[in-house]
Order: C-alpha cells, then structure tokens, then sequence
C-alpha cells in the first residue's frame, strides 16, 4: 500500500511532499521532499530505497510531487477559503 500527504507550510511558500510503502501494516520506506531521498525504516526496505535512489528517473519523478502539491492547493483553495457557513 502507498500513502502520500502534502503539507502545507505558509500556503505554498513552503510545501513537504511525503510518501510512505506500507506492508503488512509496517511502514517499509519513505520519501521526505525535505530529504530528497527514500529512506528505508524496516530492513526489508534498504534495498528498494537504495534501488530507487540509484536511480534519478525515479528521483525526479516523486519530487515532482512537490508541483502536484502546489498545484492542487491553488486549485482548492478557492473552493475552501470561498465556503462560509
């Protein structure tokens, strides 16, 4: 299983991207945009992360996401700051 989560500090003035692969409910790895890398959390982990950090195809990919992130705020933010009940 995959989970990715934008936060938002500042609006879009600083973003964080995180993605985490999830097995057996144990978080194996992680990206963090702040680290730019994956970084395993459980031995099974080490090899896929040191496999996607070899390569800068992958690499540029998920910190791509950082975009999608700030993308999608600007989208949304309209539809939410607008709403007031």
């Amino acid at each position: 299983m995959t989970e990715s989560q934008c936060q938002y500090l500042n609006g879009t003035e600083r973003i964080r991207y995180v993605g985490r692969w999830i097995h057996n409910r144990e978080q194996l790895l992680h990206f963090d945009s702040d680290v730019g890398l994956f970084v395993a959390d459980t031995l099974l982990g080490e090899p896929q992360a040191k496999s996607w950090n070899s390569q800068p195809e992958i690499l540029e990919q998920v910190r791509a996401n950082v975009d999608i992130c700030r993308h999608n705020y600007q989208v949304s933010t309209p539809f939410i700051t607008e709403r007031k009940g």
